[in-house]
């Protein structure tokens, strides 16, 4: 669980209501569900014509990675890595074929499946690499789906506004009414705002950062599975290894760039 994304979200919407109900306004005064049928309906309207269905379902999906870390400990990787090193010094590199069963990471397997098969160092990196790539390559677009709404959002709620305020010149002998429909009109622009602003720009930078560290750990993966291959020893691969855990724990700006 992230307890940054969490705190986060509860400490921005809490923070406006405790700040609106300070100054002595309502909660009530801003739920209006045709407001959020508007927005969140325009919104998810305007994407999904935007991107194929795959990617925003996709999407849909990757929403719990905000929230929730589900990449593999790199740490317990990398010892998985440093003992696969140590039996294929010591038995060989076919000795390995034994312990894939117990491999989680499907990237991590077939890396290894290639290096007990007897393929050369280079073809290894250049197979596993293009799968990187390719699957960088889908997974680029996730965090786009959410950059889109959080620029699509802001103007849905404008036009929630202007649409409240056509309903708001229809009542305008009754001035009561036209106060009241004009402070409800505007609520649909905060609706936008918020929506873009508290969750899907938020949540398009957090998954880029997931990403990233997705990457990284099959990164260090890879080059474990190159530097068994290679012969190298299994102290050496281990320090090798751990800088993609100190990249990893330096610059984790990098993947918002």
């Amino acid at each position: 669980m992230d307890i940054g994304s969490i705190g986060g979200i509860i400490l921005a919407i809490g923070g406006i209501l405790a700040g609106m109900m300070i100054e002595g306004g309502q909660i009530g005064q801003i739920t209006k569900p045709t407001a959020a049928m508007i927005v969140i309906g325009g919104t998810v309207g305007a994407v999904m014509l935007q991107f194929p269905l795959s990617i925003f379902i996709k999407a849909l999906t990757s929403i719990g990675r905000v929230f929730f870390n589900s990449n593999a400990d790199n740490e317990s990787v990398l010892k998985q890595i440093v003992g696969f090193a140590n039996k294929a010094r010591k038995d060989g590199i076919v000795s390995l074929d034994a312990d894939l069963n117990s491999v989680a990471d499907p990237f991590l397997k077939q890396a290894l499946m290639l290096a007990v098969d007897g393929t050369d160092p280079n073809e290894v990196r250049k197979i596993m690499q293009l799968e990187l790539e390719n699957k960088a390559s889908l997974m680029e677009k996730i965090p786009q789906v959410f950059e889109a709404a959080g620029g699509f959002s802001p103007t849905i709620g404008i036009i929630g506004a202007v649409i409240g305020l056509i309903q708001v010149m229809q009542h305008l002998d009754d001035i009561t009414e036209v106060g009241r429909g004009i402070a409800t009109a505007f609520v649909a622009t905060i609706y936008g705002v918020g929506f873009a602003n508290l969750i899907c720009l938020p949540a398009a930078g957090k998954l880029k950062i997931r990403n990233h560290e997705d990457d990284m750990g099959k990164e260090m993966m890879l080059e474990g599975v190159i530097s068994i291959l290679e012969g190298m020893n299994p102290r050496m691969i281990e320090l090798k290894l751990r800088t993609y855990l100190h990249a990893h724990e330096e610059t984790p700006d990098k993947a918002t760039k």
